[in-house]
């Protein structure tokens, strides 16, 4: 079946989740942050995904933002970091994370083609617009969908038929992108055709489904959705 849709997850997929600590980390004067930045960002983004999947199964939700400020907190504390100007600024950064560099020609590639292209993500929409045009992409997508529209994040069902209310037409028309394999994974489950990046050569990870296509990178989409 032909693709017609491409919807990507946001963060990790499009926006590199590093980046705000990576920028932060060469300030002037963040010698402490920037000798230990990456396992602070590496613990950050553990956390803050953590904290969807147990709200996801307590069913007590709250928006991204909020975890992603717990999971900073947390971060910081767990490698003794106690600098609130400091905070505020990873905070600040985070509403501004840089794209991956291939993100803007894969997109207007896909577009170009005649595709249609979307966001789903468990961000909430102010943090999902805030993104999309610090990196300019906006005119190449379609839609920006966020998990508040159902209040529970990914991989719950129910945030994956948030693109058929948007756009219509069969599962197995949409290819779904992905960088976390456990998002890739359900959503093959869903019954969309699946790619997981996998940018740093980790193992699938073990679940009732696998991603259908794996790519180290965000490049060869439009050659696997038809659209090259």
């Amino acid at each position: 079946m032909t693709i017609t849709t491409c919807v990507f997850d946001a963060y990790g997929t499009l926006f590199d989740v590093n980046a705000a600590a990576r920028e932060a980390a060469e300030e002037p004067g963040r010698d402490a942050f920037a000798a230990q930045w990456q396992k602070i960002s590496a613990t950050w983004r553990e956390k803050q995904l953590q904290y969807t999947w147990l709200r996801a199964t307590y069913g007590v939700h709250t928006d991204f933002w909020t975890v992603t400020m717990q999971g900073l907190d947390y971060a910081l504390e767990a490698h003794g970091i106690a600098d609130p100007d400091l905070r505020d600024r990873l905070l600040q950064l985070y509403w501004e994370l840089a794209a991956y560099p291939e993100v803007p020609s894969m997109l207007a590639a896909l577009k170009a083609a005649g595709m249609r292209t979307a966001i789903l993500s468990n961000g909430s929409p102010e943090m999902l617009n805030g993104a999309v045009e610090s990196a300019g992409i906006g005119d190449v997508l379609d839609a920006v969908l966020s998990v508040e529209q159902v209040g529970v994040f990914k991989p719950h069902r129910s945030t994956y038929d948030l693109v058929g209310q948007a756009f219509g037409g069969p599962r197995r028309e949409v290819l779904f992108v992905s960088s976390n394999c456990w998002d890739a994974c359900a959503a093959t489950g869903y019954g969309f055709v699946t790619a997981w990046v996998n940018r740093r050569s980790e193992p699938v990870d073990r679940l009732p489904w696998r991603p259908v296509h794996e790519m180290s990178d965000l490049t060869g989409i439009p050659r696997l959705a038809g659209a090259a």
